[in-house]
């Protein structure tokens, strides 16, 4: 047998919502009800009988509220086995009753924290009693129901409903799966509260970090592989994952990945002029700002076409009709933007298989944050490439210094290397990037390839030349060798953005300077993999 019947519940509970209705339901079959401070009131104030958990301890509630359920009558009641002579005993000596059903959700810590609240109030919302009452119900789910949260209510009553008042094992079991996960959830929290914002602590001795399941998704990166999307348990910076989607099948691991990448890039643009990111495989294929959104589109469009369709693209500002109109003449997976209007709205769900994404307000690209990465056998754990580079971070390191046009350019190609795979190299001109090369394992490839794009691109376009003619050229890292640094004067580049820093320097601006080059050195380096 199976079965455990409810004969006494212990409610003690933050987050009220659904609370009368269970306590009803418990009522209806019998249940005596024990409760504690607000919860009893509101459970007294719908018209329910309940005993005070002072009157079940004989002991009264003291020290502001810290002390109430932290008794042997409560956590002998818990842990009792029932069909252990010794313990059943014991409870008959000391008075003991059989508790048979906890109810909690734990202090607002979370909430409490996400607020500002000082440090003092903080410290007063760690829940000490509750969550030993939760670990001592769930250590004893063959005889103890433990409900931790409020959306399981529902399945608790009917589950009453069905056995004349009892839960299963199996039903028991699951709460207390989920009852310790919350307790470990919390605790985590906390954790990362002392560590984090209490003692400043970039990397923890452990480092206690939780997250909620949200979307199942179909697979992973690959069919043969599942996955799912978790989210920060406590409080964080909205993102991707807390977009609201508006229309379209449900988002693949793929579409998360490409749109957190478009996402991140179109937000260090979030002060600037209209922009568009278009994504391909989390690198990306065309970046460009303009007068409107529509003519920003039309111009990271032209950067590569061919790699735009069935792309992401992220902007910078609320989506308008023109914009989504311009955008419906390709095949695009995903659209990510702080808002839209009525009528782009209306274009877009004449494509059904469009995903519309609504961020609200742009992440700050300069947040802070850790980046954790899964190793064979362990974690990387940095903190985020949240680096910007200034024009009063420049060094101009050749004869020539940039023109106000090249200076404009370069940072922008620098802003755009910083979020494409690693070896980057980025041609940009106007305001919009020109080629961008990814993801190749030397310097001089990436800077070929993304040549070979622009030029592709003219073609396409009727272009008379590649807008690699005239432009600023960065790339992620210093150039260790003067080779790559050719290839861009041989695209045409007359201006380059690099970290610098190779013990090859001086070779590498020599070539420059021969090459009539303005190249200025960031100190900062972007690798991306």
């Amino acid at each position: 047998m199976t079965d455990a019947k409810i004969a006494r519940a212990l409610l003690s509970v933050s987050d009220k919502s659904g609370l009368v209705a269970l306590g009803q339901a418990l009522a209806g079959h019998g249940v005596e009800l024990v409760s504690t401070g607000g919860t009893a009131k509101a459970l007294r104030d719908a018209g329910l009988a309940v005993k005070d958990i002072s009157e079940l301890t004989g002991f009264p509630e003291m020290m502001d509220g810290r002390v109430k359920t932290l008794h042997p009558k409560v956590h002998g009641g818990l842990l009792a086995v029932r069909d252990d002579p010794a313990h059943l005993a014991a409870m008959a000596e000391h008075g003991i009753g059989a508790i048979d059903l906890v109810v909690v959700n734990l202090y607002p810590f979370a909430q409490t924290v996400a607020k500002g609240a000082e440090r003092d109030e903080i410290i007063e919302n760690i829940d000490i009693g509750g969550p030993s009452m939760v670990r001592s119900a769930a250590k004893n789910h063959a005889h103890v129901a433990i409900v931790t949260d409020p959306a399981d209510y529902a399945e608790l009553i009917a589950a009453l409903a069905e056995t004349g008042g009892a839960t299963s094992l199996a039903f028991r079991r699951r709460l207390a799966a989920k009852a310790y996960a919350a307790t470990a959830a919390y605790d985590a929290m906390i954790s990362q509260w002392f560590a984090f914002a209490d003692q400043g602590q970039a990397f923890p001795d452990m480092l206690a970090l939780t997250a909620v399941r949200g979307d199942e998704l179909r697979y992973g990166e690959n069919p043969h592989q599942q996955a799912a999307l978790y989210v920060p348990a406590g409080p964080h910076v909205r993102g991707i994952a807390q977009a609201e989607q508006l229309q379209g099948k449900a988002l693949s691991y793929n579409n998360y990945n490409d749109a957190d990448a478009a996402l991140e890039l179109v937000s260090e643009f979030r002060d600037g002029p209209p922009t568009v990111v278009i994504v391909k495989h989390a690198n990306p294929c065309g970046v460009a700002t303009g007068e409107t959104l529509v003519e920003a589109y039309a111009a990271a469009l032209a950067c590569d076409s061919v790699s735009a369709f069935g792309g992401i693209i992220a902007v910078n500002r609320p989506l308008d009709g023109p914009t989504a109109e311009a955008i419906s003449g390709i095949f695009t997976e995903v659209v990510a933007a702080p808002g839209a209007d009525e009528e782009a709205r209306a274009i877009f769900a004449k494509k059904k298989n469009l995903r519309l994404l609504l961020t609200g307000e742009l992440p700050d690209p300069a947040r802070p944050g850790l980046m954790l990465k899964s190793i064979a056998g362990g974690y990387l754990v940095q903190s985020r490439d949240n680096g910007r580079v200034t024009r009063e971070m420049l060094k101009v390191v050749t004869k020539r210094a940039p023109t106000e046009q090249e200076l404009t350019d370069s940072l922008f190609a620098w802003t755009v290397a910083k979020h494409v795979k690693s070896n980057a190299i980025v041609y940009a001109k106007g305001g919009s990037t020109a080629g961008i090369g990814a993801g190749q394992m030397n310097r001089l490839e990436s800077a070929r390839i993304a040549a070979w794009k622009a030029k592709d691109a003219a073609e396409k376009a009727g272009w008379a030349e590649p807008r690699t003619i005239g432009s600023a050229v960065a790339s992620d890292a210093f150039f260790p060798f003067a080779d790559g640094l050719l290839a861009a004067v041989e695209a045409g580049a007359t201006a380059v953005i690099q970290p610098g820093g190779s013990i090859r320097d001086e070779g590498v601006i020599a070539a420059a300077d021969a090459a009539g080059l303005a190249m200025v050195f960031t100190g900062m380096r972007h690798f991306r993999h």
